[in-house]
């Protein structure tokens, strides 16, 4: 059945009630919460990319304006890759092909500022059996972000293979990839946009899908170290996914699939 934002800040609510490990939500996280009832396509003069009058009071930021790739550059790069552009006020991974490999001139882009405690809201759109993800909190050293930073996944549910694999659904749109299963599962299907939020505070994560709250955790719970040492990042070789940095860039990521982002707004949180 599907929840509604409101149950869904009720499920943290009662789970942080329950487990004497978490810490007490603040005003303002819960205040980040109820801000995610906004549609995130109210926009004005209903034009993409750009940020409400209450959006600009409230402190948000674009990150994309549509029409340049300024503040976003490679990652471990300076520069811009190649394989990425802006399509009809998006921005565009032009699919290569050849998976996560990516093409010679494409990979991962990263926003050039790290944030700690933050709301994000974007508007993803997949090609048929397309994969990518949406990274954040993750650092630059190693050969990719996703060893270092959590991933809500950005799938083709119905034609992508990694749909299947992992366990109960934890590979499919919306989730804490090869983690926890987004649920509600809502996607809406390839070809058409589908709305991503996350709220980081402190160590505690929400996922918000087309308004549903689909995945809830804390970082450094006994159920995320239980997690964690039955899943792929058990055998990455470092200690860094057990201990999420509380600071980190914000990355889109090229797995090879023509994928496109729009409406990309960030609002920190003291």
């Amino acid at each position: 059945m599907k929840k509604s934002i409101l149950i869904g800040f009720i499920a943290i609510v009662g789970i942080y009630a329950c487990d004497s490990s978490k810490k007490e939500n603040t005003e303002e996280s819960d205040e980040a919460i109820g801000e995610s009832v906004e549609e995130i396509t109210e926009t004005k003069d209903n034009a993409h990319n750009t940020l409400t009058t209450q959006e600009e009071k409230d402190g948000w930021k674009l990150l994309f304006d549509g029409k340049s790739t300024e503040g976003w550059r490679g990652y471990q790069k300076e520069s811009f890759p190649v394989a990425w552009n802006i399509e009809n006020d998006a921005l565009h991974i032009q699919g290569s092909g050849r998976g996560e490999a990516g093409a010679q001139d494409g990979g991962d882009i990263v926003y050039d500022q790290e944030f700690a405690d933050f709301h994000l809201k974007v508007e993803w759109m997949v090609d048929s059996a397309a994969n990518s993800g949406i990274l954040y909190r993750g650092k630059e050293e190693y050969d990719y972000i996703w060893k270092t930073a959590p991933e809500m996944q950005v799938l083709d549910n119905k034609h992508h293979p990694d749909a299947k694999l992992g366990k109960d659904g934890n590979r499919q749109a919306g989730s804490l990839y090869d983690l926890i299963a987004a649920d509600p599962q809502n996607f809406k299907g390839h070809g058409t946009w589908n709305q991503a939020e996350i709220i980081a505070k402190g160590n505690d994560i929400v996922h918000i899908q087309n308004g549903d709250t689909v995945v809830q955790y804390t970082i450094g719970s006994d159920r995320m170290a239980n997690l964690i040492a039955n899943s792929k990042w058990a055998d990455i070789g470092n200690d860094d996914w057990g201990n999420i940095a509380s600071k980190g860039y914000i990355a889109l990521q090229d797995h090879g699939d023509d994928v496109w982002y729009r409406n990309i707004k960030i609002k920190e949180m003291k």
